[in-house]
């Protein structure tokens, strides 16, 4: 799920917010952040059954050394076991989620390895679970990559983004090569994005090119915080469903300083040569966090498409984050 209006930051070179700090000494620091998720769900279809799902069973190591006032060493490595307690067959295994060292200069880090790129930065739906994609950039699924290089920098209220995905022609991590950019500002409770992608195939496929931009807004009204973006791609291979335009609309409302309730929308439009047929989602969603522990959430959730034959689905769940 994400978040209206991010906070700007390098979220890089500080870790997280939430991180929980496991030591300190001269310099060094490590921190370790938890993201467990489970949840009862039956997902939008036809005749689906219900399951206990996980979403999100991640636990992130993040480790620095203050090299001098203002230069910061980092290197993250995360492991999520979402996939293994989902399916039996990866029931002994973790996925290496992210791995990438770096350096950080003031509001600025670069960093490269195994990382998210620039382009998922982008987007404003508040699903807690989608069944369409989030936007273009999630469709296109160039999102993250083995081998990325990611510059990230905090111009005051500026974020500013920029990442490359090495070709690694004839490598393990060859997942193609895309370049990615994305800006956001925020001012006055209004934020305002724009993200841009070009995504190359790998070489000994169709030498697919794929273009995806997007922007969006976002403006905190105080008792509400309202929402949409757009995206689109277009593919040089016309038979592609990477020809297609999204937007999203979102509404979050503070029903009590502990209660969040969220309703959206997401509309896929493709093109006629694909064979597609266009598809509307819409969710509606309330989240509860104890006053005593705001990591501590229980949420439920329902959403439905236009597709044929989709009935309702609908899930509830307890997520724990540190």
């Amino acid at each position: 799920m994400r978040k209206l209006l991010l906070a700007a930051a390098v979220a890089a070179a500080s870790g997280s917010a939430h991180a929980a700090t496991i030591y300190e000494n001269g310099g060094f620091e490590y921190k370790l952040n938890g993201d467990f998720q489970v949840q009862l769900r039956q997902k939008s279809g036809d005749d689906k059954n219900p399951d206990i799902e996980f979403d999100d069973l991640e636990l992130k190591n993040y480790v620095s050394y203050r090299l001098n006032d203002d230069m910061t060493a980092f290197g993250r490595v995360d492991f999520g076991f979402k996939d293994a307690a989902n399916d039996e067959a990866d029931a002994d295994s973790g996925d290496l989620e992210e791995a990438y060292v770096g350096m950080a200069f003031g509001g600025t880090s670069i960093s490269f390895g195994k990382q998210n790129t620039a382009g998922d930065e982008f987007g404003i739906e508040e699903a807690i679970e989608t069944h369409t994609d989030e936007d273009r950039f999630d469709a296109v699924g160039a999102t993250d990559g083995d081998d990325v290089i990611r510059i990230d920098s905090q111009l005051g209220n500026f974020y500013l983004v920029a990442s490359y995905e090495l070709e690694s022609e004839g490598n393990d991590s060859e997942n193609g090569e895309y370049v990615d950019l994305f800006a956001s500002t925020e001012f006055g409770g209004l934020e305002l994005a724009a993200a841009y992608q070009e995504w190359n195939e790998a070489d000994g496929g169709n030498d697919e090119t794929v273009d995806t931009w997007g922007v969006s807004a976002a403006y905190d009204f105080g008792i509400a915080t309202l929402a949409a973006d757009y995206s689109e791609s277009d593919s040089n291979d016309d038979t592609t469903d990477n020809n297609a335009d999204q937007y999203n609309l979102a509404a979050v409302f503070a029903a009590a300083e502990t209660t969040d309730i969220a309703i959206g929308m997401t509309e896929t439009s493709y093109d006629d040569l694909v064979g597609k047929e266009d598809v509307t989602e819409w969710y509606a969603n309330v989240t509860y966090a104890f006053p005593a522990h705001k990591n501590v959430t229980v949420f439920a959730e329902i959403a439905d498409t236009d597709e044929d034959n989709a009935d309702v689905g609908y899930l509830a769940g307890m997520r724990i984050k540190f």
